[in-house]
């Protein structure tokens, strides 16, 4: 799978995925993916079954949220000179057969973060959580100044630029949102989606994310970053524009 000449790996935080880490790291390895492993202090056999696999595993001794998972996840890759990093969720929602439109779409897309965008067989989504989505999409990519698809998936191509971004001083599920904000105002960088299935079936854990509760805090956050950035009406009008969707992107 090739991607230019730059330097990539998989980014994997979780926590308490024993049922189905070990096939999720397996199934990147098989593409020729070197993996990092963010175990967010786990008390399963997840770090076991991790560790027993050839990758690198970082582990917090306590949990401390999504947003560091990602951050210690980031300096890793920085460190071992990555040029970029595709994140994934560890419990098998996100599928490493996605990877290769993903980073396909990357390489046509420099300097853009792409998002493996839940579009396709939308019917899977929990009617309370699409409508969650749907909020979340429409504040941030306000405060983006841009349209974003699927502000809430966890399974992200970011470029360097977005890497630099790791101290933004948002915590758990807002960082995600943090960095789609100040990549685009801050960076100037572009976000495009690749479409994928929702997968919601009943084999996967309940969701760490609540809907009440981290919708709030996104929210809160994306409301002081669009007043924050100012043009406040010009911004939305440029959040309306027309979806940035790669549907024809050639993996090669």
């Amino acid at each position: 799978m090739n991607t230019s000449d730059i330097r990539w790996c998989v980014l994997i935080p979780c926590l308490n995925e024993e049922a189905a880490i070990g096939s999720v790291v397996q199934s990147v390895l098989a593409l020729g993916v070197p993996v990092i492993v963010v175990d967010d202090g786990s008390d399963d056999r997840t770090p076991d079954i991790v560790g027993a696999l050839p990758v690198t595993l970082l582990r917090h001794p306590q949990r401390r949220g999504k947003g560091e998972g990602l951050r210690t996840g980031f300096r890793e890759a920085v460190r071992q000179g990555y040029d970029a990093v595709l994140t994934m969720d560890g419990d098998g929602q996100h599928l490493a057969s996605d990877i290769p439109r993903i980073a396909a779409a990357a390489q046509r897309y420099p300097n853009h973060i792409v998002i493996g965008a839940r579009l396709l067989e939308r019917e899977q989504q929990p009617k309370a959580r699409r409508r969650a989505n749907a909020i979340a999409d429409w504040g941030i990519s306000w405060a983006c100044a841009q349209p974003v698809a699927d502000t809430q998936s966890g399974q992200r191509w970011y470029p360097r630029a977005a890497l630099d971004l790791v101290d933004l001083p948002a915590e758990n599920f807002v960082f995600e949102a943090a960095i789609l904000i100040a990549a685009s105002r801050e960076k100037g960088m572009g976000v495009v989606s690749v479409p994928i299935a929702s997968r919601y079936q009943g084999e996967f854990r309940i969701s760490h994310f609540s809907p009440i509760r981290d919708v709030t805090r996104i929210t809160t956050y994306t409301v002081g970053e669009v007043f924050r950035h100012g043009d406040i009406m010009a911004s939305y009008r440029r959040s309306r524009a027309s979806l940035p969707i790669v549907f024809d992107t050639a993996v090669t």
